[in-house]
């Protein structure tokens, strides 16, 4: 990976490692991950021995405490040679950034250094079948009962749901106040009354199973992230995180991209000449690679802020916007520079295509995302 500006050499170390192990542990498998459709949650263990499991978390629960930007690089390097392991990294650091940010030292003592170590594995569940893009409509509800809650609702595309040590779950606590009727609960994965229906049958990312969660099940009142109420600031400050996150997911498939068709433009022969030397090919490779500058750009500027500190949620939501709409271009030019071949399976352009289509859906759609831009600069 190349030096760019404001990455520490620090940075570039740890990429360059999760790099190495990317390219000879995962990139050989994942074609077979996606046709066979095998969870990735099987390189947990190795994930966490490089610290990858816990990059988000202080070294005081057994994180790696890795900057934001080397966050960001690390996740282009596992997303260059496997989307579905980045999109399973994902899902398991909102459900820890869940605890960090929303929880109580108790609870980070409970959950964040096994999550760290790989021990336990993290689901977030906001999405459900009728709330998506507004959480406020969610109808899962959490009840007083004794010393705790009574979680009772249905959750809907919920990643690692299945292998997951724990999930942490939001729910209406009072459901006459929006937004601010919603509460976050961490719940163990094999808590009585906790059901999770077989993976859904996706487009892309294949190997980061999505699945149903059905709840019915008590909650110790110890396990509630905050106070009553709190849970939806809480989400809206983890996917703050998490949209660059995706971002960095959709730059790692665009360079793979990238880098298939500079390739087959050098390689492949038309007229006795490489289709490189063809100016229209030369023009898409250009925008390519601008478009693909421009994300590594705004997410590290994003990065950079969230690191230092700083508000960044105009920040995270615009990389995140272009990112995943600049992988959809990358990735479609270069199949469509590979002919027929590129629409083949014995090639990985089709895949890219279709990991990189559900970027521009979840943490927030790109609708969801212009509205959250036009909010911070109109005021």
């Amino acid at each position: 990976m190349r030096k760019r500006l404001g990455v520490e050499d620090s940075d570039l170390e740890i990429a360059d490692a999760i790099s190495r192990f990317a390219q000879s542990e995962l990139a050989p498998h994942a074609a077979q991950i996606d046709r066979d459709e095998v969870s990735t949650t099987h390189y947990v263990a190795q994930l966490a021995e490089l610290g990858v499991m816990g990059m988000n978390l202080p070294e005081r629960w057994g994180g790696a405490e890795a900057s934001a930007v080397a966050i960001v690089l690390s996740l282009v390097e596992i997303a260059k040679a496997c989307a579905s392991t980045s999109s399973m990294i994902g899902a398991h650091y909102l459900a820890t950034d869940s605890i960090l940010i929303g929880g109580d030292d108790a609870l980070r003592d409970r959950y964040l250094p096994e999550a760290a170590s790989g021990a336990k594995l993290g689901a977030f569940a906001l999405t459900e079948p009728r709330a998506g893009s507004n959480p406020a409509d969610m109808a899962t509800r959490a009840t007083r009962e004794g010393d705790g809650y009574r979680l009772t609702g249905v959750k809907h595309f919920i990643s690692n749901a299945d292998a997951a040590g724990f999930i942490v779950v939001y729910a209406k606590t009072d459901p006459e106040a929006g937004t601010r009727g919603i509460s976050a609960f961490v719940v163990d994965r094999n808590t009585p009354g906790v059901e999770v229906a077989p993976a859904e049958k996706l487009m892309g990312i294949r190997g980061a199973p999505a699945h149903e969660v059905a709840l019915d099940c008590f909650v110790p009142a110890t396990n509630r992230l905050g106070a009553e109420g709190s849970g939806f600031r809480t989400a809206m400050k983890v996917l703050d995180n998490s949209r660059l996150d995706v971002a960095a997911t959709a730059i790692g498939i665009a360079e793979a991209a990238l880098t298939a068709a500079t390739g087959w433009l050098k390689e492949r022969q038309v007229g006795g000449e490489p289709l490189a030397a063809r100016q229209g090919l030369q023009w898409t490779i250009a925008d390519m690679k601008t478009r693909l500058e421009a994300s590594w750009l705004l997410t590290l500027q994003a990065a950079a802020r969230r690191a230092a500190g700083e508000p960044f949620t105009q920040d995270a939501s615009m990389a995140k916007l272009y990112a995943s709409e600049m992988v959809a271009f990358v990735t479609d030019a270069a199949l469509q520079m590979h002919g027929g071949y590129g629409f083949t399976r014995e090639m990985p352009l089709e895949r890219y295509m279709r990991d990189a289509r559900i970027l521009r859906i979840y943490e927030g759609s790109s609708e969801i995302q212009r509205t959250v831009i036009a909010r911070t600069v109109l005021g």
